[in-house]
C-alpha cells in the first residue's frame, strides 16, 4: 500500500536540497529513517494500548458469559494486543529501511522476538485462563490440574526461548532442537526437580493417592493437616495449628504418608485408646465386689451369660471369674449402648500384652462423629468414664510414683 510513495528518495532528496553533501544526506537520512521506525514502534504500541485493549475489555465485560472474564483476568486480550505492535514494525521496516540492509536486519530480527515473546505470554495466560475456567466446573472439585498446567506453560516458554535463541544465532528451529540431544544429559540434571516432580504429579493423580482438601500426615516432615495446594514442584499442606508446610511433590510418592479421606468419607472415626491396671489389683471375683457391681446398669449380659458360676461363688465356691473380665464386660456394653458409638462397627475391649507399666486394657470403638473437635469430646468422655469406673471393681490404675507419692512415703517412714 506503500508502493506510491519512495520515503528513502524523499528523504534524500530534501536533505539534498537543503544543500547537505551527499556522505551527510546518507548518514542523516539513515538516522531519519531509525527513528521513523522507533516513532511507529512508540505510537502502535500506544495504540494498542490504549484502543485495542480497551475494545476488547469492554466486549468482554459487556457479554453476560463468565468464561470470557477468565481469561481477561489473566491478561490475555492485553498480551495478545501487544502483538500488533511488533507485527506493524516489522512491515514498516521494511517499507523504509529496504536501503540499509543491516539497519533492517538488525529490526526485523527485534521485532520477531518481541513477537515471539509476546505470543509466548498470550499462550501461557490462555493455558492459566483455561485453568480458571476449569475450576469452575464441578468436575474440577477436590482435583488438581495445576502440574499439568505449570508444565505446559513451561513446555510454551522453553519453545519460546529455543525460538529466541535461532533467531539470535542464526540458525533453524530444527538445528536448536538437534543440539538439544548433545545436552539432553545436563537438561536433566537442571531440570531434575520438574521431572520428578511430573512424574510424581501423574501416579498421585491417576491413583487418586492425594487431592484439594485431604486431610494427610507425615510424622517424618511433621506433616499433620489438609492439602491446601499442588503444583509441579511442591504441595502445600496448611496444619491443624494454621502453619504451612510445603514438601516437594515427589515426596508423597518416595515416602510413606497417610491419607485419612476413608475415613471421613465412611462418616465414623476409630476410637483406639488403653488404660494402664495395676496388675496387683486384678483378681479374683468375690461375694463382695459381686454384690457391689450387680446393681450397676451395663452389667445385666454379664450376669446372665455367667449366672452358673455366679451362683457358685454365692455358695461359696471358687470361680474363674475375674474383676478384670468383668470390667471388661462392662465397658464393652457401655460402648454398645452409647449414643456416639456406632455399633455396627467392630467393638471390644481387650487385654494387651503386659508391661512395666502395667496391664494395658484397650478400648477399641467406632465414634459416629468424625469431625475433630466433636470427635475428641467423645474419645475423652469414654476415656474419662473408663478411668472413674474402674475402681468400683477393685481394680487400680497404674501410674508412675510423683513427687507427691514420695513425700507422703517419706511421711510414713518417719
Amino acid at each position: 500500500m506503500f508502493r506510491s510513495v519512495d520515503p528513502v528518495m524523499t528523504v534524500r532528496e530534501f536533505l539534498a536540497n537543503l544543500g547537505m553533501s551527499a556522505g551527510s544526506v546518507s548518514l542523516l537520512s539513515t538516522v531519519i529513517l531509525v527513528l521513523s521506525v522507533l516513532l511507529i514502534a512508540w505510537l502502535s504500541n500506544l495504540f494498542s494500548r490504549i484502543i485495542i485493549i480497551q475494545v476488547f475489555t469492554s466486549i468482554v465485560t459487556r457479554t453476560k458469559l463468565v468464561y470470557d472474564d477468565k481469561f481477561l483476568e489473566t491478561n490475555m486480550f492485553r498480551r495478545l494486543a501487544l502483538i500488533v505492535p511488533g507485527v506493524y514494525v516489522y512491515y514498516m521496516a521494511t517499507w523504509l529501511l529496504r536501503e540499509n540492509p543491516g539497519w533492517l536486519t538488525f529490526i526485523h530480527r527485534m521485532a520477531v522476538m518481541y513477537i515471539v515473546i509476546y505470543a509466548t505470554l498470550t499462550i501461557t495466560a490462555f493455558i492459566e485462563g483455561w485453568h480458571q475456567v476449569w475450576l469452575m466446573h464441578p468436575m474440577a472439585r477436590g482435583k488438581s490440574i495445576k502440574p499439568y498446567v505449570q508444565l505446559m506453560k513451561n513446555l510454551a516458554a522453553i519453545i519460546g526461548i529455543l525460538v529466541i535463541v535461532s533467531i539470535i544465532f542464526r540458525v533453524s528451529l530444527g538445528s536448536v532442537f538437534a543440539g538439544l540431544g548433545v545436552g539432553m544429559a545436563v537438561l536433566v540434571v537442571v531440570f531434575k526437580d520438574t521431572l520428578l516432580g511430573l512424574v510424581a504429579s501423574i501416579h498421585i493423580s491417576d491413583n487418586n493417592m492425594a487431592k484439594l482438601g485431604d486431610w494427610i500426615t507425615m510424622p517424618g516432615r511433621n506433616i499433620d493437616g489438609s492439602v491446601i495446594d499442588m503444583t509441579l514442584h511442591t504441595v502445600k499442606v496448611e496444619n491443624f495449628d494454621k502453619t504451612i508446610h510445603t514438601v516437594p511433590t515427589y515426596a508423597l510418592l518416595s515416602e510413606s504418608f497417610q491419607n485419612w479421606k476413608g475415613m471421613e468419607e465412611s462418616g465414623v472415626r476409630r476410637i483406639k485408646r488403653e488404660i494402664r491396671i495395676d496388675v496387683r489389683s486384678i483378681s479374683f471375683m468375690t461375694p463382695e465386689l459381686l454384690d457391689r457391681i450387680s446393681s450397676r446398669p451395663h452389667m445385666d449380659k454379664w450376669l446372665e451369660q455367667n449366672s452358673a458360676e455366679l451362683e457358685a461363688l454365692r455358695m461359696g465356691e471358687m470361680t474363674s471369674l475375674t474383676n478384670l473380665g468383668a470390667f471388661r464386660a462392662y465397658m464393652a456394653d457401655y460402648l454398645l449402648n452409647h449414643k456416639n458409638i456406632d455399633t455396627k462397627m467392630p467393638v471390644m475391649v481387650r487385654d494387651m500384652p503386659p508391661t512395666e507399666s502395667g496391664m494395658p486394657v484397650e478400648l477399641y470403638c467406632f465414634s459416629r462423629i468424625n469431625s475433630w473437635v466433636p470427635f475428641e469430646s467423645v474419645q475423652s468422655e469414654v476415656l474419662d468414664y473408663a478411668y472413674a469406673v474402674a475402681g468400683q471393681f477393685g481394680l487400680k490404675l497404674f501410674q508412675s510414683p510423683s513427687g507427691n507419692d514420695i513425700e507422703s512415703l517419706r511421711k510414713v517412714l518417719k
